[in-house]
């Protein structure tokens, strides 16, 4: 057997048996969860409702750390740059399958540069006023809209499906609104609170306890079915046909993190999202569990880009 070929095999049987310890002994520091937008936005809420069962489940710490943006691109390449060790990933949420046509150029590809570990939820976004506004459904608003052209201002944050909800409405209602593009999307929430913008389109979860507190006026959830959570507040598609806007939380690593290490962290995540208690406050919030496998992000992502694209196409916006 020539000398070459033997140490071709030790050196393969070594680089097995490193990444086998590796394995076996994940996690064996913190990890990082990125999460690429601002506190108290959709995304923010849900990692930090499972944070604590997942330092339970992985016996580590994760640290949520909120890397805002560049319509979350900042934190999304922050993960794609890190080492596919599994300390560092990623919370994605819809603007990731957005940006590649809201974006002339990025720095990073959204299907090559991470490895998909888990769809975790989707979830139900609503059409929301200040209550100061004259307005008690979507009819009314398009009516005020239309009396008032140029005048009304939406917050939301730059980038995210809401933002793209908010100009696909503008073009389907044939109506004239600043949308007002935020870095995040708790401070878009904070502004329409205090009146400062007249509306917005945010997630449920995010919301909801301002619209139970009477902060904000509900006019309509955007999916395409009615949320349960809210059972007779109509559709905006009721009102508006052919309406529809939903959101997704995933979880990506940098790519070439291996499959041991993401079925650990996938795991984990299924965990913690099956915990009872978890389950009850997230749908008591409007929020869908997944725990999707690695494939079925792929196959969702694979779907989810072009679909956008043909909304920002629809919407008239440019790439930047």
């Amino acid at each position: 057997m020539a000398p070459g070929f033997l140490l071709r095999i030790v050196a393969g049987a070594l680089l097995l048996s490193a990444t086998s310890l590796q394995a076996q002994s994940f996690p064996a520091k913190p990890i990082r969860l990125i999460i690429p937008a601002a506190p108290g936005g959709g995304t923010d809420i849900i990692a930090r409702t499972i944070g604590p069962k997942l330092n339970e489940l992985l016996k580590q710490n994760v640290l949520i750390e909120n890397r805002a943006g560049g319509s979350t691109n900042i934190g999304t390449e922050f993960v794609a740059r890190s080492a596919p060790d599994g300390y560092t990933i990623l919370m994605a949420s819809t603007p990731h399958a957005i940006n590649p046509s809201l974006f002339a150029k990025l720095s990073f590809d959204p299907i090559r540069d991470f490895t998909p570990i888990s769809q975790l939820a989707t979830t139900q976004t609503v059409f929301v006023v200040h209550p100061a506004l004259p307005v008690r459904n979507v009819k009314e608003f398009i009516a005020l809209a239309k009396s008032r052209p140029g005048q009304l201002t939406a917050g939301t944050s730059a980038g995210t499906s809401q933002f793209l909800a908010v100009e696909l409405f503008k073009v389907m209602a044939k109506i004239d609104a600043v949308n007002v593009p935020y870095k995040g999307a708790g401070a878009a929430l904070t502004d329409t609170i205090a009146g400062h913008v007249q509306f917005q389109v945010n997630t449920l979860v995010a919301t909801l306890p301002h619209i139970n507190g009477g902060r904000l006026r509900a006019l309509g959830v955007c999916g395409a079915k009615r949320s349960p959570i809210l059972p007779q507040l109509p559709t905006v598609g009721e009102t508006l046909a052919g309406f529809e806007s939903a959101g997704w939380y995933g979880l990506l690593g940098p790519a070439g993190l291996p499959r041991d290490l993401t079925a650990t962290l996938h795991g984990a995540f299924k965990g913690a999202l099956s915990d009872p208690a978890i389950r009850e406050r997230l749908a008591s919030q409007g929020v869908d569990i997944v725990a999707g496998t690695p494939e079925e992000l792929a196959t969702y992502l694979g779907r989810e880009i072009p679909k956008w694209a043909g909304v920002v196409k629809a919407s008239g916006l440019k790439p930047n």
